[in-house]
């Protein structure tokens, strides 16, 4: 067994559909090249977004598509005590400020600076950004480069609801987790440079990133629960996950279409080459998991790069 360690976090705001699939299936086939583990998360941090039976039907769903996970399946729910040390820590090294700035007073602009100390008792937590330039480089996207203060500003790390932030509780999962290697959708590429910077300052290990392209409708939106994405079907789980492989660029052979889920993966683990999808941002959906769209919404759109 190699120190590969790898991980799925689905949130529990929907069914999964095919975008969420490719994730899960990168993730997977890149742990499991590896001889690594894989690890699934729950990100429950958001009640008021969630539904109360997605989790049960996300582990459900990866379980009959083969995607067996490595050890316990961890609920960010669960773990508050855990995060509240980190932001202990950070506060006690002078690294976050309470702020009841709103979105109105800071126009629409980052965060810079302290606060004055809050009057009132619903303040939100946030990072103080370094004054300093930083480059984040991954493992399949350009690399991306930010002037912290201009780009990124004082982040929230814990919300004015009292609710964690997903930066803030991902970091310190994938650190006592042991991640090494995150392998997602390149919408969440913007997210990496605040993880790495919480990273620094707790003094974590940084993982290395990988950022898949997102599948797209045909009026160019990305799948996703919010856009209404097609659920995952159980009963397909083959045909799709063959699918899903020919879309990450793997080129499964032909006649692996229809054999059982384990036999797919298998050989996807050893064929896997995640530099096959280096510089693609985006791709359409399979036409079977798109959603039927107004013609004024269509847009025409290939691999993008």
């Amino acid at each position: 067994m190699s120190s590969y360690i790898g991980r799925f976090a689905p949130s529990p705001t929907g069914p999964l559909h095919f975008g969420s699939l490719l994730a899960a299936l990168a993730s997977y086939l890149d742990a499991k090249h590896h001889q690594g583990r894989w690890l699934v998360r729950i990100e429950d941090l958001d009640p008021p977004r969630e539904d109360p039976n997605a989790a049960a039907h996300i582990l459900s769903v990866l379980d009959c598509y083969g995607l067996h996970w490595d050890g316990e399946v961890v609920y960010q729910s669960q773990r508050s005590e855990i995060y509240t040390e980190a932001l202990d820590q950070l506060r006690q090294q002078n690294k976050a400020f309470p702020c009841a700035c709103s979105r109105k007073q800071l126009l629409g602009k980052p965060h810079q600076g302290l606060c004055s100390p809050p009057m009132r008792t619903d303040y939100a937590w946030r990072l103080l950004c370094p004054d300093d330039t930083h480059k984040v480089s991954d493992g399949l996207q350009a690399d991306q480069h930010y002037n912290l203060q201009a780009d990124i500003g004082d982040f929230v790390i814990r919300r004015r609801d009292g609710l964690w932030s997903y930066q803030l509780a991902v970091v310190v999962d994938d650190a006592e987790q042991q991640v090494t290697h995150v392998v997602r959708g390149i919408d969440l590429i913007d997210s990496t440079i605040r993880q790495q910077l919480l990273q620094q300052a707790l003094g974590y290990a940084i993982p290395s990133y990988s950022h898949i392209p997102v599948a797209i409708e045909t009026n160019g939106q990305k799948l996703s629960k919010q856009n209404l994405a097609l659920a995952l079907k159980p009963d397909t789980a083959s045909a799709t996950l063959w699918q899903a492989l020919h879309w990450l660029e793997q080129h499964p052979p032909a006649d692996l279409q229809g054999a059982p889920c384990k036999d797919i993966l298998h050989w996807g683990s050893q064929h896997w080459k995640s530099s096959r999808l280096s510089h693609i941002t985006e791709k359409p959906a399979p036409e079977n998991y798109r959603r039927a769209i107004p013609e004024e919404q269509i847009k025409t759109s290939g691999p993008t790069r």
